[in-house]
């Protein structure tokens, strides 16, 4: 029977190790935390070796043991490890005991298994395909935006006619997008590249400057979501209003204060908590450095949402705007859905809830869901956007006639198609008169507004 206990719990643990590249905290190394802080207890205390205690500190290789006197029965909680393997609205943790007899520590009772991996007299089993799933699903999401949103930043930068304050601020916003994407690719890469728990204790400044390079990078895209909001409310409220001048100011926002909020943050961590890759937040003090400015930008981003839709209101049920009450709640609608992504409303749903509740619905929702926010970002305000979609169209007209005329110059006047005066004479003209008609046409809608 205890044969049969025993593997099971080595066989729980083996699919344990499996998990470790979508969770917030890798349980392969809650084992490792828990050995390194049972031998700093270890070594910092002074009576470990006074006669009295018959029984010393032991490392299981699951629980910390502290020194006991013959005759004691020493109760301690199931390891946190163990409830990876319950459901958390069921899981209860369990208690496990040893006695310190004249021999030493016994073993323990219940055992492991028996107090902490049963739920109703069955080995409740963890669903790896779970995890699996999330990051196959966040990967997807990310190289998706990567590759969307790389296009986008081209064609923003290709076209002098869309280099303007608001398409500048997307841009920022993409490369933030962008930056976060390669940032949790390099990651992963890093840190979860083995089915190993290596990294828990690994002191290397590469991989310190990576997870200090993923929050820099994280910092930055929810304070551009930040910028974003704010850009459009100033925009809606103030009638006058110096874009050039305060765009300057949203570059140091946008890119100097995630500088300084993660440089405070690696001193701290280097100082006050300097375990292992850096990649665990153990110390909430510490990790507030990096939450508060994240759940600040995220309340203010919504306080301005909330702001600007009462504004769309009022300018929608205006009598200039026309239309009956159907059509103006579909703009809104519309409006509103259009701005979720771009401020990112959706970070509010589990902004202050606590880390460890809703644990798999936190990772898909923010994991998986989230990682296509930058893709969705592009589609709505380069793709889909108006400005972009004349320019690419006047661009390939360009192209088309630029074609057409060099190769009916060749087949008709091989010598002027050589030289290209026609060529260019004729595209000069065609040009100048499409911008003519363009102008008439931006004046005629203007009136007719």
């Amino acid at each position: 029977m205890l044969s049969a206990h025993l593997n099971a719990l080595v066989g729980a643990f083996v699919l344990l190790q499996r998990l470790v590249s979508c969770q917030q905290v890798p349980s392969n190394c809650v084992i490792k935390r828990e050995e390194e802080k049972c031998l700093e207890m270890m070594t910092l205390d002074e009576d470990a070796d006074h006669p009295q205690f018959g029984c010393p500190w032991m490392w299981d290789n699951l629980t910390c043991w502290q020194p006991a006197s013959i005759g004691d029965v020493v109760e301690v909680n199931c390891p946190e490890l163990f409830s990876q393997f319950m459901s958390e609205d069921d899981y209860e943790l369990g208690k496990v005991r040893r006695n310190c007899t004249e021999f030493g520590w016994s073993e323990t009772f219940p055992h492991y298994v028996d107090a902490c991996l049963y739920e109703d007299g069955n080995v409740t089993r963890p669903q790896d395909t779970y995890y699996v799933s999330v990051k196959a699903l966040y990967t997807v999401g990310y190289s998706t935006s990567l590759v969307s949103l790389a296009t986008a930043v081209v064609i923003l930068c290709r076209f002098r006619k869309l280099r303007c304050t608001r398409n500048f601020i997307h841009m920022n916003l993409f490369a933030s997008f962008i930056l976060r994407a390669i940032s949790v690719f390099i990651k992963d890469g890093v840190l979860y590249a083995t089915e190993d728990s290596e990294h828990c204790f690994i002191h290397t400044l590469e991989c310190r400057a990576v997870m200090v390079f993923f929050h820099y990078c994280v910092l930055c895209n929810y304070f551009w979501l930040f910028i974003e909001g704010l850009y459009l409310f100033t925009l809606l409220v103030e009638t006058f209003f110096p874009e050039k001048r305060f765009f300057y100011w949203y570059i140091v926002i946008g890119w100097g204060t995630p500088t300084l909020c993660v440089a405070i943050w690696a001193v701290l961590r280097l100082h006050f908590d300097d375990l292992g890759c850096w990649d665990m937040n153990d110390n909430a003090a510490i990790w507030w450095v990096i939450k508060g400015p994240v759940l600040a930008s995220i309340m203010i981003n919504f306080v301005l949402f909330i702001g600007i839709i009462v504004i769309l209101v009022q300018k929608l049920q205006s009598p200039d705007i026309g239309g009956n009450e159907s059509s103006i709640y579909l703009r809104l609608a519309r409006s509103t859905l259009l701005l979720i992504p771009l401020f990112g409303i959706h970070y509010t749903v589990f902004a202050f809830s606590p880390e460890n509740v809703s644990k798999r619905e936190r990772l898909v929702f923010e994991l998986g869901l989230g990682s296509f926010q930058g893709f969705v970002v592009a589609v709505l305000y380069c793709f889909l956007n108006g400005e972009v979609q004349s320019e690419m169209k006047r661009k390939w007209r360009s192209w088309t006639v630029n074609r057409y005329f060099a190769a009916d110059l060749k087949h008709r006047h091989p010598s002027l198609a050589s030289s290209g005066v026609n060529g260019g004479t004729q595209l000069s003209i065609l040009s100048k008169s499409s911008s003519q008609i363009r102008m008439s046409g931006l004046q005629a809608e203007t009136l007719a507004t």
